[in-house]
């Protein structure tokens, strides 16, 4: 399961502005292209998440490592 983030299935719940819970990044939290393009913010887990990425509050938190 690590490899795939928990995903289980074709259909995935995107962390895009489609979510309910969804809303552009804190104006004062981030600058750049995080606050434009990458991050969004999520009400519901009330935290900055990866736009376009498989849905945090559905799936959980991953990150990838460098496996060193």
């Amino acid at each position: 399961m690590a490899d795939n983030a928990g995903v289980t299935t074709h259909r995935i719940k995107w962390c895009d502005l489609r979510c309910e819970y969804a809303g552009f990044a804190k104006l004062d939290a981030l600058d750049g292209s995080c606050r434009t393009f990458q991050s969004l913010w999520c009400e519901k887990l009330k935290k900055h998440v990866t736009k376009n990425s498989p849905c945090e509050n559905t799936f959980g938190e991953r990150r990838p490592t460098t496996g060193l």
